[in-house]
């Protein structure tokens, strides 16, 4: 066929393409419509989208790899959500910032976004209703856990709705050459992930710490001789050239993030749930604990450990199993750690991340 001729095959795809979109669109009013009389049904649901990701890549026989349906589709759910409802994002802003990214990157161009100074402020807006959900970061390949946000568990009632991971990728943004920079601006944790590259281009006297990588690009675009460390959505944001891309040390570098709200999830099959407690001061107390879970054969993901603020000596454990908190073993489970701990708290139960919906 004549070039001419594709291309109006693909203009008639794209017709039919747009019509059954939005037939689509006209049974999502019909659910808003169910969801508001029925006053118990979110907007947002992960078990849900879940599914309907994962139906999508069953679905797919190629050329087009999952991931390209998987972005058209989320997309497609965020137009949902304005139609049902606009849904309203708190994340750690400035905009710009990776929080923001990997919000965008799950709830798509048609919401609400607000963001805010701290992660504190992310759970309080939540808390008051205010925002639908909110964007944390919990933890880094590379750096660790996030103790702003496991503090902020303790002092707030907010749940874990989902989780997502995201690469974290460095890049060199400026408005100016290499040669012609005069300060690097960036927070100090990714100074320390981009060690190498900046020894290898002798910036070492450059470097000046700001609160956010947003903020870093916020001041870089109003210099001609500064640049920022951050992500290439803040290079967008701000008008600032990628001098150079993933400049980290650690290529596979990636945060996890989590999805808070009002309410955690139903059940999908495939879930975790994270939990905190907190052990008495004796020989053996956490030992006791993870017998438990052995019992059960329950299968411990992660623990961490944070120390009681009003009380020496004694720490909070958060720790993610598999499963649900409806799980037999897991309602078990849980009853023998009131036994053997000063106290447990369920912090969610939602769909565990695999990936291969992104």
């Amino acid at each position: 066929m004549e070039l001419e001729e594709l291309r109006k095959k693909i203009d008639q795809i794209d017709a039919r393409l747009v019509e059954l979109i939005n037939e689509r669109a006209e049974v999502v009013v019909e659910v808003g419509k169910f969801k508001r009389r029925s006053g118990s049904v979110p907007v947002y649901a992960p078990d849900r989208e879940t599914q309907v990701l994962s139906k999508i890549c069953e679905l797919n026989k190629g050329p087009l790899p999952d991931k390209t349906l998987v972005a058209v589709w989320r997309e497609l759910m965020s137009g949902s959500f304005f139609i049902e409802r606009p849904l309203r994002i708190s994340f750690l802003g400035p905009e710009g910032s990776y929080s923001h990214q990997a919000s965008m990157k799950k709830f798509g161009q048609s919401v609400d976004y607000l963001p805010l100074a701290d992660i504190r402020g992310v759970f309080d807006e939540v808390a008051r209703g205010q925002c639908d959900f909110g964007m944390v970061p919990v933890e880094n390949s590379s750096g660790g856990g996030v103790v702003e946000t496991l503090d902020a568990f303790l002092e707030t009632r907010i749940m874990i709705c989902a989780e997502m991971e995201m690469p974290i990728h460095h890049n060199l943004l400026a408005k100016c050459r290499l040669e012609e920079i005069e300060k690097i601006y960036s927070k100090p944790e990714v100074f320390a992930q981009c060690r190498n590259w900046i020894t290898e281009n002798h910036f070492e006297g450059k470097i000046i710490t700001e609160a956010s990588t947003a903020r870093a690009a916020e001041l870089a675009a109003q210099s001609d001789n500064c640049a920022a460390i951050g992500s290439s959505l803040a290079g967008r944001i701000y008008g600032l050239n990628v001098l150079y891309e993933k400049i980290e040390d650690k290529p596979d570098n990636v945060t996890r993030f989590l999805i808070i709200s009002s309410r955690d999830t139903p059940k999908t099959g495939d879930d975790k749930t994270a939990i905190v407690f907190t052990t008495p001061h004796k020989p053996g107390a956490l030992f006791d604990v993870l017998g438990v879970f052995d019992k059960y054969d329950i299968n411990l993901t992660r623990i961490e450990s944070r120390p009681n603020k009003t009380r020496n000596w004694e720490y909070h454990f958060f720790a993610d199993i598999n499963g649900h908190k409806t799980d037999e073993n897991i309602i078990k489970a849980l009853e023998k750690l009131h036994d053997r701990t000063i106290q447990v708290q369920i912090l969610g139960s939602f769909p565990r991340y695999t990936g291969e919906t992104d």
